[in-house]
């Protein structure tokens, strides 16, 4: 795996997984990074190892490359359901 910061928006991943290759084409996408992946694995029994491998290759390589977070703000938003009367807005 390659990693380049700041990125051109750009993504690719295995084509056999599709359904990674969509999410980590959006990853690239929205979060302008530039993803060269080549992942071989054991295909032909199962895609599990092969998934897991590259998601902790990926957030190996994001975590060097962020370093010591300086400058890193996190956000989130989110209306959670209760089972107890509260105001959620």
């Amino acid at each position: 795996m390659r990693r380049q910061l700041p990125a051109r928006i750009a993504g690719c991943a295995p084509a056999a997984l599709s359904l990674l290759e969509h999410m980590l084409d959006q990853v690239a996408r929205h979060g302008m990074l530039d993803l060269e992946i080549d992942a071989k694995g054991d295909l032909h029994i199962d895609a599990h190892h092969t998934v897991e491998d590259i998601g902790i290759t990926l957030g190996q390589a994001c975590a060097r490359a962020i370093g010591d977070k300086a400058g890193v703000r996190r956000f989130g938003h989110a209306y959670v359901p209760s089972t107890r009367p509260c105001r959620a807005r």
